[in-house]
């Protein structure tokens, strides 16, 4: 029973109180590095969903080019400023059509030809 008296001495001088807040140190760094791994896993999946996709089709307008008729005239509705302030930033816009023209320069290949590679040893 003499333990006792040691281990309420302890308890009573505040020896308890390093021990626990000991422990919550541990505790909160133990579950910000948990965080943290989440986060880069979650990262990691993103990237590696996003390098599965194909391309998207974008104009430089960054309209889907499926907004774009036949003459590549964009039919998006985009946002125009129509007053601007003394520093010359816009303060109002209206809505109004997008005027890009849809690019119709050459074309990138769309096959690239290679002759098959031959061992002639």
């Amino acid at each position: 029973m003499d333990w006792f008296w040691w281990v309420f001495i302890f308890f009573m001088a505040g020896g308890f109180a390093k021990v626990a807040d000991t422990a919550r140190t541990a505790l909160r760094t133990r579950h910000e590095r948990k965080m943290e791994r989440l986060e880069s896993a979650r990262q990691v999946r993103q990237e590696l969903a996003a390098a599965q996709k194909p391309p998207e089709p974008v104009c430089g307008c960054t309209h889907h080019l499926a907004k774009h008729d036949k003459k590549g005239k964009c039919h998006e509705m985009v946002e125009i400023a129509v007053a601007w302030d003394a520093d010359r930033k816009p303060v109002r816009f209206e809505a109004g059509q997008c005027t890009c023209q849809q690019y119709i320069g050459p074309q990138p290949l769309s096959q690239i030809y290679a002759e098959d590679l031959t061992d002639l040893a």
